[in-house]
């Protein structure tokens, strides 16, 4: 039995999306990250299927990350019986508690509109997970140290490694009757505004890598003088910049670097917003966890101060009535949603 280690993969194979990895040592089965399938309708269809395996049977969970392509299937996973922990660093934890209150809310309101509108074909239109469902997740959440190893069961040892990539993100080692396998999350970069250089591994037996951007490189472009480059030709033009932003790491470094290319006096002083209310959530993250990133208290506060940061839907509509030149920073970030499809919609049509 000791030889016969088995990994499943059950999600981000063939797709870059729904990551999930189950370990079955002959004597536990964990399940290294519990993501969502995202994107095409095709894929978005997999989170309704029947789980491959028995859920019960599945004595813990380890998450790499916050994001929701690797924690939004939790809440669905406690609906089919999962009763275990969830193990994560400390900000991954409050990142995916963020997240997952949201996308239960957005879970509800979908089904809600279905049923009464009559678009779905299955009557009544159930949420894929409820608010409630979420709550049971988040109950079960732990959180653990990074860089301290951890018996997880008698025959299996792991540890979180920083990892770059956005705040309280890992890849995990386990060792597993003395076989090391490695999971590496997703990766960040070298340099980046607001954290540190990842972490390496210094042995695997098995590796699990990411590969999203195996094939290509980064652009070189000095993006700060390029940014700096578009708010001032928009602001001669007295026009408004809105940027789509993802709320977790990028709407942060998007404040970051507009409030120093200000602080540089690069850029024209005028309005800059940030309308997100989980971006704002994300903020009080970073602020309770200093030790995963590299702002400096005074840079923080700073930054903060610098941008109106939206509390309400009423505040949105007050910011679009000024004719004025403005930075707008809101969500979501692929314009599928969110608080930028209403400036949008008010700017151009």
């Amino acid at each position: 039995m000791k030889n016969n280690i088995t990994v499943h993969f059950l999600g981000a194979a063939g797709t870059v999306t729904g990551s999930k990895f189950l370990i079955n040592t002959g004597e536990h089965k964990v399940l290294v990250d519990c993501g969502l399938f995202q994107g095409l309708k095709q894929l978005r269809l997999k989170n309704w299927d029947q789980f491959p395996v028995n859920v019960p049977e599945i004595d813990a969970v380890v998450l790499t990350h916050g994001h929701m392509d690797h924690t939004g299937y939790l809440p669905r996973l406690m609906k089919m019986g999962y009763k275990g922990p969830i193990h994560g660093t400390r900000p991954t934890l409050e990142i995916a508690e963020i997240i997952l209150r949201d996308s239960a809310k957005i879970q509800e309101e979908e089904a809600k509109k279905a049923n009464k509108e009559g678009y779905s074909k299955h009557h009544p239109a159930e949420p894929l997970y409820t608010v409630k469902d979420a709550e049971q997740a988040i109950a079960h959440f732990n959180s653990m140290d990074e860089n301290v190893w951890i018996e997880l069961f008698p025959e299996v040892k792991m540890r979180f490694q920083y990892n770059g990539h956005i705040i309280g993100a890992t890849f995990i080692e386990m060792d597993i009757y003395g076989k090391r396998f490695v999971f590496s999350g997703d990766i960040g970069r070298s340099e980046d505004e607001l954290l540190r250089a990842p972490k390496k591994p210094q042995k695997a037996d098995v590796l699990f890598i990411e590969s999203t951007y195996g094939d290509r490189l980064h652009s070189e472009e000095n993006l700060e003088e390029r940014l700096a480059e578009i708010i001032n030709n928009t602001y001669e033009k007295g026009g408004t910049l809105i940027i789509p932003s993802f709320a977790v790491e990028r709407t942060q470094t998007l404040m970051y670097v507009i409030w120093k290319l200000k602080q540089k006096k690069a850029i024209p002083t005028m309005p800059m917003i940030m309308d997100s209310p989980m971006g704002a959530n994300v903020l009080k993250v970073f602020e309770d966890n200093r030790d995963w990133h590299e702002l400096k208290l005074e840079e923080y506060r700073g930054m903060c101060n610098a941008f109106r940061i939206v509390k309400s839907y009423k505040e949105t509509w007050e910011i679009i009535s000024k004719n004025e030149p403005k930075i707008v920073i809101a969500g979501s970030g692929m314009i599928s949603g969110g608080r930028v499809l209403t400036y949008l919609q008010q700017y151009i049509g």
